[in-house]
């Protein structure tokens, strides 16, 4: 099996021909190797946490389901209503591209140049995504590109999900992240003011002491 790893595309392009583009016959193995290259996701960390001395922190593919949880819980108090599909759809491949490239932490994501990271991602994004599907890679084209209501809800849900998981870790004994709190700040919140609410219920429910 082998996965085409020859395609050189901008971000949100569409080639002519491609495994899966739909003008081609399905290629099952093509679209398991692309399942394959994904596994990692299970096991690779959240290294935020990591570098926080948290032992066995939450994992990448638990970040993507904690971010499809926050959305399923938030979208159906927005108005007018969004699209579900394409928002789960976001969520579940808005990280694949870690699944190569491992989740790069703020504190040396900073040291890059502008733009190197997202450039980065898109072209992982491209190898990785095309051979699953033309609908995945759609999704993730999406999502990077932020033009859409369910795109930045979709943003909206991955802010709020590290905020969960945070609230977790302090329910669970763990202090000192107060530098993650201070992080977690939501822009524009008049879009989808039920995610400014989740975010005044995790900030309530913050352990006293």
């Amino acid at each position: 099996m082998a996965i085409e790893r020859s395609v050189h595309l901008t971000a949100g392009q569409r080639p002519a021909s491609l495994p899966n583009s739909g003008s081609d016959p399905w290629d099952a193995d093509v679209a398991l190797e692309a399942l394959i290259a994904l596994v990692p996701l299970d096991h690779l960390p959240r290294t935020g946490w990591a570098l926080r001395g948290i032992e066995s922190p939450e994992s990448i593919a638990g970040h993507i389901l904690g971010v499809a949880h926050v959305a399923l819980a938030l979208a159906p108090q927005v108005r007018p209503a969004l699209d579900l599909g394409r928002v789960l759809a976001m969520a579940l491949v808005h990280d694949a591209p870690e699944a190569l490239s491992g989740d790069l932490p703020r504190p040396a994501a900073r040291h890059l140049p502008a733009g190197a990271k997202k450039a980065m991602e898109a072209s992982l994004a491209r190898e990785i995504l095309w051979p699953l599907s033309a609908a995945a890679a759609d999704a993730y084209s999406e999502f990077s590109d932020q033009g859409t209501r369910e795109a930045r809800f979709v943003k909206k849900c991955d802010q709020l999900q590290l905020g969960v998981r945070l609230l977790a870790y302090e329910l669970g004994g763990r202090r000192g992240l107060e530098e993650f709190w201070d992080g977690l700040v939501l822009e524009d919140t008049q879009e989808f003011p039920a995610a400014e609410g989740l975010l005044q219920a995790l900030h309530s429910a913050r352990p006293t002491g």
